[in-house]
């Protein structure tokens, strides 16, 4: 059995939580205000910052699985992620949307790069049977 090995370590400091906090990396690149979702605050909120780290991630696996095919991928792909905050039955929950757009490739490869890419995405991996997640080739 090999050893598995780290690539990276993100490193944060928060302080406030969601209601007027800050969140700053250790090496400073990341710098934010927080505010409630849909409240009145400046800042970004964790859904938000989750959303665009899926999305950031699942493109470069989407990278991989077209590598993996001989395929390029088509210049203007996208993913948008869509994160529900969700109350139910008094308990908090997220839900997610991956719309992700391939134009110009054939609809049956797109979706196996897609498919491939939820299989293989740190953030795919780290989700999957804790929340519901829909991944759409739009």
């Amino acid at each position: 059995m090999t050893q598995a090995q780290t690539l990276y370590t993100a490193r944060t400091h928060t302080s406030g939580g969601r209601h007027d906090g800050m969140s700053r990396s250790s090496d400073g690149r990341l710098d934010v205000k927080l505010s409630p979702p849909g409240g009145a605050g400046i800042g970004t909120n964790p859904e938000q910052l989750f959303a665009a780290g899926w999305s950031a991630c699942f493109e470069g696996a989407m990278e991989i699985a077209a590598r993996k095919r001989k395929i390029e991928l088509p210049r203007k792909c996208a993913v948008d992620a869509e994160i529900d905050l969700v109350l139910d039955d008094g308990a908090y929950s997220l839900r997610a949307r991956l719309n992700v757009s391939l134009p110009g490739l054939d609809p049956e490869i797109a979706r196996g790069i897609v498919d491939d890419a939820h299989q293989t995405c740190p953030y795919s991996k780290a989700v999957r049977g804790n929340i519901d997640v829909t991944v759409a080739l739009i």
